[in-house]
Formats: C-alpha cells, structure tokens, sequence
C-alpha cells in the first residue's frame, strides 16, 4: 500500500477577492477499513496559505473535512499554482492521538509515515485575470493561458464584458480573443455608453480592432467618434481598417466642440494621420466652434510639417480669422513657434515683393531668412511671380540669392515660360543666361508668337547663342 488516505480533489481554486479572506474546503477519506489514520496537513507557502486542523484522526473508511483560507492581501499570487498542500498519514498504533503526539509522529520521519497527496492551489476568479490584465504590458506572465482557462468558469456574463474591455483598453490581443470566444459581449457598453471599440482603438493596437470589428461590432453613429479617438493616438492604421470595414463612416464629422478628425491630428502634429485623411477627402478648410481650421490648431503648437502640408492642402484659410479675431500666425507667435513666421507670413511678403518689384522688400525679407524657393497653392515661387510680371531687377536679386531657376509649378511651367508667355523678352534672356534650360526649337516658336517684332529682332541671336 502506497497511501493511507485520498482528497477529493486533484487541486484546489481560492476565488480572491481584494483585500479579503478567501477560503474554500476539500475532504479526505481513510483507505483503511479497520484502522484510523492521522494525517498531517501542510503547505509550502505557509504565509499565504493556512489550514484548519493540520494535525488530525480520521477512523476506518472515514472521511474529515478541511477549510484552506488565505491571507486577505492587495493582489494575488500571477501564477498557475500559487503553493501545495501536502498531505501526510500514518497508521495510528499509540491509542493518543492528541495534538502534541501527533506532531510528535510526524516530526519522525520513516517508513510509517506516507506521503499520500500533493494538492496545489490556484487563485482564479474575475479579480485575478483583471490584475493579470494590468500587469501585463510590462510582464511576461507564462501561465497567462492555464489562469485564464481555470479563472473564466468563475465569471459571469458581467464580469466577462468587463474583462473584455479591460483587455481591449491593454490592447491584449490573446485575452481580448479568448473573452470574446467565450461569449463576451463586443457590443455591451458601459453606463456612459462607452464601447469596447473605444477602449482598443485607445490601445492603439490594430489587431484587436480588427478582431472587434471581425465579431460584429455595431457602431452608434449618433455617440461613437472612433475616427476622431483614432487620430488622438496617431493611429493611420486603425483609421484604415475602420473606414475600410464601415463604408458609411463620415470622415468630417465633428464632435462636441465642432472638430473633425482633421483638427485633432493637426493639433497633435500626426503628420501620416493629416494626409491620409485629406486624401480621403477630409475638408482642411472646415471651421469648429471657435472659428479654428485645421491649420490654427497646427499652427498654435508649431507643427512644422502639418502647416506646410496643409498650406498646400488648402486655399482659402491661411488668413482666416477665429472668433477670438486670430489668424495662424498670429497664433503661431502667440505661442512662440518662429518657425512658422517664414512659411505663414514671410514667403506671402517675399512674393508680394516680386509681384510689385518692391526691391527693398525683397532684400529685407530676403536678410531675414525668407525661403527664396517657398511656393504659393499654385506652386509657383517668388520667381515665377517676377518673370510672369517682366521685372527683371527682381528676377536678379532673387537669383543672386539663390533661388533655383528651373523649379516648376502645378502645371509644370518654369519662369522662363511664365516669362515667355507674356512676352517678357529681357527676363528670358537674363533666366537663360543664369542656366534655365530650355529646348531651342520650342523656345524660338513661343519667342516668336509672344515677343513683339522689335523684341525678337534684338533679342532672337542672344537667346538662340544661349539655347
């Protein structure tokens, strides 16, 4: 015989609960049919875990039962067995069997004492897998999948919805995918009417989104701004698979304050984020509440990059006006974002320059660092704009600072055709002179359908010798 006595149980589950005793309770039962048998309880975690009566007679074919209790603690053990219990018998053959004799015996170790059991103990239970949640990102807990399995029997329909949008909230893909295969509600909504989409999307991870959207999730146009939850977390991603999943989502709805997903991004400064959703067709020059664009939004926390791109997104707003009466760059200096005066102010005062032949307002914007090459909507730059108008004092100082002759604009013309265009034959000749390339046979058809008679009298052999 190898063992004197059997549990009823080949392990044991504690549901804990914060802060508070957990206690459950197993039996064991005497093998002997003529003799009693003591036992001696332990466990190998003893301040943890505590039993009532370890030392104990059971008679013949008897059966005793045994209450294990926790200690109340804050979090419980993460692992898939917290301790054992072991359990010990010998045959009682000393008719005493009071505590002091039993501890006695069994501090003898021999061939009469057997190990009958190794019991282990599990904490499970809906508090478990939710700290297990939360300490998830910054631990590899092997046993995640065994005290999920052990603990899910132990939730109710409330306690999985919330599990489930604990997981999404972590952006935990596997617990995420095991509650909802376990029947959590991906459509349940908390009092607030928050959703589980909310929480994943908030993660920021993609695949639990699209897991979500995969188990049928509805959205309530009337209250859900995923879009705009998206673009808080810069998530292009998510916006991809969210507008590819629901066609009918509308890309410039706004929320409370009037803002679009558009005004969101841009005052974050998520680049990927802008120019996705204006490739989508999202308004740059809508308005919220506050009379606030897109570009006032990026404009006040400096985004470099959103300003630019959205300048050139945009066409009738770099001078609108909040209803606090600011424009963007007001807004930018306001805020101290200097980087911004050249392409919000400056460039527009360095064109201007060209466009008059204002020669001092070139240079003075020119010494204060202006980006000679800057372009308007149209992409034309300072220099398209003084060859279009023949100034050809403009044209020199522009090129003496180092503005590129050949840069094209939105259509793909060059100064030199602007220049050409409108018959601006001294300009034509100073730009070639400086390098702009030019193909002779075309140059000389525009020369002669644009210049006047006498201008292509004195200027056809100079171009030609340049050409």
């Amino acid at each position: 015989m190898d063992r004197l006595v059997k549990p009823n149980v080949k392990e044991l589950n504690l549901v804990f609960v914060k802060n508070h005793m957990c206690r459950t309770t197993f039996e064991l039962t005497n093998l002997m049919h003529t003799l009693p048998v003591a036992v001696f309880l332990d466990t190998t975690n003893s301040s943890l875990l505590s039993i009532t009566q370890r030392y104990l007679v059971i008679p013949p074919l008897g059966t005793a039962c045994f209450t294990l209790r926790s200690q109340a603690s804050n979090q419980p053990p993460l692992s898939a067995h917290a301790a054992n219990i072991l359990v010990r018998s010998s045959m009682v053959l000393n008719p005493k069997n009071d505590q002091e004799s039993l501890r006695a015996m069994f501090s003898k170790p021999g061939p009469r004492i057997f190990k009958d059991a190794t019991i282990p103990v599990s904490f499970v239970g809906p508090e478990v897998v939710s700290f297990l949640l939360s300490m998830a990102r910054g631990s590899n807990i092997v046993d995640t999948p065994l005290i999920l399995s052990k603990s899910i029997s132990y939730c109710n329909d409330v306690d999985l919805n919330l599990l489930l949008k604990s997981a999404a909230m972590f952006g935990d893909y596997y617990c995420v995918n095991f509650f909802i295969h376990n029947n959590a509600d991906v459509n349940n909504r908390d009092v607030n009417g928050k959703s589980v989409m909310s929480m994943a999307i908030e993660s920021g991870n993609v695949d639990v989104v699209r897991v979500i959207i995969e188990s049928g999730f509805v959205i309530d146009h009337t209250v859900d701004r995923f879009l705009h939850e998206a673009a808080i977390v810069n998530g292009v991603d998510i916006m991809e698979v969210l507008c590819m999943s629901y066609l009918d989502l509308d890309i410039n709805s706004v929320d409370l304050c009037g803002q679009t997903p558009l005004h969101i991004c841009a005052y974050r400064g998520h680049i990927e984020v802008v120019e996705f959703l204006v490739t989508l067709g999202s308004d740059p020059d809508v308005v919220d509440n506050y009379g606030w664009t897109p570009l006032h939004c990026a404009s006040s926390e400096g985004h470099v990059r959103v300003v630019e791109f959205l300048l050139n997104a945009c066409h009738y707003v770099k001078y609108a006006l909040t209803k606090e009466e600011k424009s963007a760059i007001a807004l930018a200096y306001e805020n101290d974002h200097r980087d911004l005066y050249d392409m919000l102010y400056l460039g527009d005062v360095l064109h201007k320059a060209a466009t008059i032949n204002d020669i001092y307002g070139l240079e003075k914007c020119l010494a204060e660092g202006v980006k000679v090459d800057g372009k308007d909507q149209n992409g034309w730059t300072a220099l398209h704009r003084a060859a279009f108008k023949g100034h050809a004092k403009s044209v020199k100082i522009l090129l003496d600072h180092g503005a590129h002759v050949d840069l094209v604009d939105n259509t793909g013309c060059t100064a030199l055709e602007r220049a050409v265009d409108m018959g601006h034959a001294q300009v034509a000749v100073l730009l070639v002179t400086r390098g702009a390339r030019v193909n002779l046979k075309s140059f000389i058809d525009q020369v002669d359908m644009n210049f006047d008679l006498e201008g292509v009298n004195k200027h056809r052999s100079l171009v030609a010798s340049f050409c």
